[in-house]
């Protein structure tokens, strides 16, 4: 599997599971009673302590083959008698290793690194991109808040070095509403981000997934034709048919699944799309 199709694979594990298996809490029942924000971030930051590279490694290690893993171990196996500069040298070898088979978890601890060490904004940038990727593509209870915990901490540390950077405001609202403790302060982030950015691509993304989940459907065909607009791509043209699909637009949902099918040809993938649009034509 090449690295455009894994990366595609990546997105469908994302619809399929992160958008209607993970609700957005905070967002869905507002009128409930909102979580102690110092409780959830105490308990996010012990649960951070609890999850190490080796976890998240051993388990990435089943998803990419012998070959590759042979390669990692090897580089893993250096890295435990390096220092300095080879240590350094090393994490940013293993951090790309598993940036090439997005497998972002194991990557982002590198990144969390040698961001630790430098304090460059780069490195906390990547550190905290790659956390809310992981959190994303996981629905393990115990890894969740620790890749929660572990983005604020990336994204505070890069806004402290450059307070107007957008990718941090965006990568912190995402982590602020995926915590719980802070969505609504999350959404005023990336809000502000489009605000200086309209066609921003991960606000804009966000800002779509979190209006489906609040059940704004309006709202959320909007900002994934804002992305469509910029380029085709399989996610946003994915949660633009299930909202059109929310509202009752018919003719449109079935064009925009039709869409989803041309950009992934996978057979099981396709099996889906064509139920969706077989349920829609009844």
């Amino acid at each position: 599997m090449n690295k455009k199709q894994i990366a595609i694979s990546a997105a469908v594990v994302v619809i399929m599971g992160y958008l209607y298996y993970l609700p957005v809490k905070g967002l869905i029942k507002p009128k409930e009673a909102k979580p102690d924000k110092t409780s959830v971030m105490t308990g996010n930051r012990k649960a951070a302590t609890a999850v190490t590279v080796d976890m998240v490694s051993a388990t990435a290690k089943t998803a990419i083959g012998a070959a590759l893993t042979a390669k990692i171990n090897d580089l893993e196996g250096q890295l435990k008698n390096a220092s300095g500069a080879d240590e350094q040298k090393l994490q940013q070898q293993l951090a790309s290793q598993w940036d090439d088979v997005n497998q972002p978890a194991p990557a982002a601890f590198y990144y969390q690194a040698l961001a630790r060490k430098e304090n460059k904004l780069e490195d906390w940038l990547n550190a905290g991109n790659r956390f809310n990727d992981a959190y994303k593509l996981t629905q393990d209870t115990l890894l969740q808040p620790a890749f929660v915990a572990n983005a604020v901490e990336a994204f505070q540390s890069a806004l402290k070095l450059k307070p107007e950077s957008l990718v941090g405001k965006t990568g912190l609202g995402v982590a602020y509403v995926n915590g719980g403790a802070s969505p609504m302060q999350g959404i005023a982030l990336l809000l502000e981000v489009v605000k200086k950015d309209p066609n921003n691509w991960n606000a804009n993304l966000n800002l779509g997934m979190f209006a489906m989940k609040s059940g704004q459907y309006e709202k959320a065909v909007g900002r994934f034709k804002t992305l469509i607009a910029q380029k085709q791509e399989l996610e946003p043209t994915f949660y633009l048919a299930e909202s059109y699909k929310q509202l009752g637009m018919k003719k449109e949902a079935i064009d925009a699944y039709q869409k989803c099918k041309e950009m992934m040809p996978d057979p099981v993938f396709g099996q889906r799309i064509d139920e969706y649009i077989k349920e829609l034509k009844n």
